[in-house]
């Protein structure tokens, strides 16, 4: 019972992230365009487009990463859990399981520590506390976290195997 429930909140879990991820990459996109519009047609692009995009661009992946590290889709080589006998590939599955949620917290509690250290400086562009565009750190440290902790201790897929 408790696997299928974990296998359902990851199941809603990713499109809810990844379709997150793409809209904050619209928006990007829309600012960019903007930008282009804005200084090579209207003569003069305002500085906070880039700002902007260059923000958007960081929330986007690390909205994104949990959902895609849980699909198998970032870049890896599974050759040696290929190699190994049965039970080692068993343990180095829980080790890596183990290590990236270990990471991910700790890079979650880091950067929020760092996100609200910096609360009295502004950003040059946007005008907005420096707090606000680092808070996508720990949200997406910590929306890989959850992914990992529901995809479990499993072996990670790769990119022959189905979904």
């Amino acid at each position: 019972m408790f696997n299928t429930l974990r296998s359902r909140l990851l199941a809603i879990s990713r499109p809810v992230t990844l379709t997150l991820a793409g809209a904050l990459l619209s928006l990007n996109a829309a600012a960019i365009l903007y930008g282009v519009f804005a200084r090579y047609i209207a003569g003069g692009a305002p500085i906070w487009t880039d700002e902007l995009s260059r923000f958007l661009i960081i929330a986007t992946v690390m909205v994104a990463a949990g959902a895609v590290w849980s699909e198998g889709g970032h870049m890896r080589v599974g050759l040696l859990e290929k190699l190994l006998p049965s039970p080692f590939a068993r343990l180095l599955n829980v080790y890596q399981w183990l290590l990236t949620l270990l990471i991910a917290a700790g890079g979650a509690w880091v950067s929020y520590r760092y996100a609200l250290s910096v609360s009295m400086f502004t950003t040059s562009g946007l005008g907005i506390s420096r707090t606000v565009p680092l808070l996508s750190l720990p949200v997406g440290f910590l929306l890989l976290a959850w992914h990992a902790l529901l995809y479990g201790p499993a072996p990670l897929k790769t990119v022959e195997d189905p979904l």
